[in-house]
């Protein structure tokens, strides 16, 4: 058992190292095909250090490249996943921002196009991909992720307004560097990248889901198998049709979590009816794995 558990370990350990490889390569892409073509700035830290090697660039007689930049910038973050998140977290974050610095350096720039909406669109979706890729395997990208889990944790409450405002800064910026169209188009691109790591990332969307029932404990059981989450029962509920006899089940997944509950209602009740909706807001405890 021990030995399976190694293998496993190792398995995962393996599995997440090529996922912040490949993250690095979409970022390169991004970064060197798109982005500095198009005079297109990303989001967050990445698009601080964008940010600023344009600033050395036009105004001091030597300059760091927006690699070196991005890994200097995250130095201090490395620190804060280190403290407050978890040490295992902290070395895969590390890993992919170091890849990503390498790979920015190493992979030739190509010009395919210097329109600024094809580069905000295709350098936005690639990020946005690699991005949300990252994140649903459990390895953050860096930068504003991690103060996002922090806080998170410590006042359930996300880190958007926070994110919303450094962007803000990061358009105003490229209209002030570039021109005002530009801070148009960059403003475009993270609309993409935020849409396209939406729908790659799934496992902060949460979801209400109701199930009528009249096998209760079953389902519960395989539901609780499958997914930890807790379940409200409502009993005594009538069918109008028959009027047989029904409970209602309420419980909070994840949208990551829809195939699990999917499988756990084919295996206990195919016949219960399942109404799911989105959750805009949930106060209270809801439980999320460890990054």
């Amino acid at each position: 058992m021990d030995d399976f558990q190694q293998l496993t370990k190792r398995h995962r350990d393996v599995f997440k190292a090529s996922t912040a490889f490949i993250y690095a390569i979409l970022v390169s892409v991004a970064m060197n095909f798109f982005w500095t073509p198009g005079h297109i700035y990303s989001s967050g830290i990445t698009g601080l250090a964008q940010l600023i090697n344009s600033l050395m660039t036009k105004f001091l007689p030597y300059q760091l490249s927006t690699a070196v930049l991005l890994f200097l910038l995250n130095v201090p973050m490395f620190i804060i996943a280190w403290r407050s998140i978890g040490h295992r977290f902290t070395v895969y974050t590390f890993l992919a921002v170091v890849l990503s610095s390498i790979m920015i350096k190493v992979v030739a720039p190509e010009g395919l196009t210097h329109d600024p909406i094809i580069c905000a669109i295709f350098g936005g979706a690639l990020n946005g991909f690699g991005t949300g890729t990252a994140l649903k395997n459990g390895i953050s990208t860096g930068g504003l992720d991690i103060i996002g889990i922090v806080l998170r944790r410590k006042t359930g409450r996300s880190i958007g307004t926070i994110n919303m405002a450094f962007n803000s800064i990061i358009v105003i910026s490229a209209g002030a560097v570039y021109g005002w169209p530009y801070a148009f188009y960059s403003a475009l691109g993270l609309l993409v990248n935020g849409r396209v790591m939406d729908m790659t990332y799934t496992r902060q969307q949460k979801m209400q889901v109701m199930i009528i029932t009249s096998r209760p404990k079953t389902v519960i059981d395989s539901v609780q198998n499958r997914i930890r989450r807790g379940v409200t029962i409502v009993h005594n509920a009538e069918g109008a049709y028959k009027h047989d006899d029904k409970t209602i089940l309420f419980t909070v997944i994840t949208r990551y979590e829809m195939s699990e509950l999917t499988a756990a209602m084919a295996e206990s009740d195919p016949h219960a009816f399942v109404s799911i909706s989105n959750t805009v807001k949930i106060l209270g405890h809801f439980y999320e794995p460890e990054p």
